[in-house]
């Protein structure tokens, strides 16, 4: 599995409501698409940050969906061009219930 962290970071023009509403608006795309286990969107507004975290099933998968014609148009919606690190995943602990 393979973890990815895109981190938008403000200046000065950080508006949490701004984004809890991309969130909700974008949140029924990812639900049920192919390789990606789970995504979260988040924010802290004393570092003036969004960081969206996604879990995909493999390496390939997360590095197909995250390519330059997405990074323009999450540039475009959220003002800021994100940041993209990817890391390995040891262990996973998933308490939802199915």
């Amino acid at each position: 599995m393979i973890g990815v962290f895109v981190t938008f970071r403000y200046q000065s023009d950080f508006d949490g409501t701004k984004i809890r509403k991309i969130a909700e608006t974008a949140r029924s795309r990812f639900e049920k698409m192919p390789g990606l286990r789970s995504k979260a969107f988040t924010f802290d507004p004393e570092a003036r940050e969004a960081i969206n975290f996604y879990v995909w099933d493999s390496e390939e998968a997360a590095k197909a969906f995250f390519n330059e014609a997405l990074l323009q148009g999450v540039t475009g919606l959220y003002g800021v061009r994100p940041s993209i690190t990817f890391v390995e995943i040891a262990a996973l602990v998933d308490n939802a219930v199915r």
